[in-house]
C-alpha cells in the first residue's frame, strides 16, 4: 500500500512536469544554471563557461532526459573544474550523473520538491547502493552505460572459424547482458526525493522500473537508502 506522501507526491510531479525542452544556459554571477534535457545543444558554451574559471556552482534545475555519452561529457567538464553542483526541482537520467560529479553536490533551498533520478541497469541490491555513487564509483557505472556492447556469438560458417585456436586468442570475451543504449532507460533508476514540511525536509528514496511513467507513487519504496549515507548528497 503506497503512503499518503507518496501518492501526493506522484500526484503533484505528475501535473507539474516540465516538458522536456533543450537544454538552456543562465549565468547569474557565480552559479551557472543549466534548465531542461541534457543534450549537445549547449555543451560547448557549458564547457567555455566553466573554463573561464569564474563559475563556483552549477545549478541544474528541471532537467529531465539525456543520454549518457552527453551526461559523460557534462561530468567530464564539472570534474575538470572543481566545481559544486546543485539539483533545485527535477533532475534527473543525464542530469544526476553530471550532478554527481560536482566536488560537493547538494539539493538546493527552497519550498520546492527536489528529486535527483538516477539511471540504473536493474534494481540495486543493499550492497550495490553503499557504494555505487560514492567517488569513482559513479565514473564507472556511467561508464557501463557507454561501453560497446559484447560482439555476437558467429554462427555458421563463421562459427567453424572461430572454433580455430588463433581465432579464439584474439576473440575479445564475451559479456552477458543487453547493450548498453537498451539498458539506459531514463525513467528507470534509483530516486531521492526531499520534500519540504513545517518541520524540516523529508528525504525518501525509490526504485523505478520505468513503467511508472511520470506516476512516480507507483514506485517501490527503499528502506536504509539515506542520500547523505550513500554519498549521493553531501553534508
Amino acid at each position: 500500500m503506497k503512503s499518503p506522501f507518496a501518492v501526493l507526491w506522484g500526484i503533484s510531479l505528475a501535473l507539474l512536469w516540465p516538458a522536456a525542452l533543450s537544454a538552456e544556459l543562465d549565468l547569474q554571477g557565480s552559479r551557472l544554471v543549466v534548465s531542461g534535457m541534457l543534450d549537445g545543444t549547449v555543451i560547448k558554451a557549458f564547457e567555455e563557461h566553466l573554463a573561464t574559471g569564474h563559475i563556483r556552482t552549477v545549478v541544474f534545475e528541471n532537467s529531465l532526459g539525456g543520454t549518457p555519452e552527453m551526461a559523460s561529457e557534462y561530468a567530464r567538464a564539472i570534474r575538470a573544474s572543481g566545481v559544486n553542483t546543485e539539483a533545485k526541482g527535477q533532475c534527473h537520467a543525464a542530469c544526476a550523473y553530471a550532478f554527481l560529479a560536482g566536488k560537493e553536490h547538494r539539493f538546493g533551498r527552497g519550498f520546492q520538491v527536489n528529486g535527483l533520478l538516477i539511471p540504473v541497469d536493474g534494481r540495486p541490491r543493499p550492497a550495490d547502493l553503499v557504494s555505487r555513487w560514492n567517488g569513482d564509483d559513479g565514473v564507472r557505472t556511467l561508464a557501463d552505460f557507454i561501453a560497446p556492447p559484447a560482439q555476437a556469438t558467429p554462427s555458421g560458417a563463421d562459427a567453424t572459424a572461430a572454433a580455430t585456436p588463433a581465432a579464439e586468442a584474439n576473440a575479445p570475451a564475451a559479456v552477458p547482458g543487453a547493450a548498453p543504449k537498451e539498458r539506459w532507460q531514463p525513467n528507470q533508476g534509483v530516486l531521492f526525493v526531499s520534500t519540504p514540511t513545517l518541520f524540516g525536509r523529508v528525504y525518501n528514496s525509490f526504485y523505478c522500473d520505468g513503467t511508472q511513467g511520470r506516476d512516480m507513487s507507483r514506485c517501490e519504496l527503499l528502506s536504509d537508502a539515506d542520500p547523505y549515507k550513500l554519498g549521493v548528497l553531501t553534508p
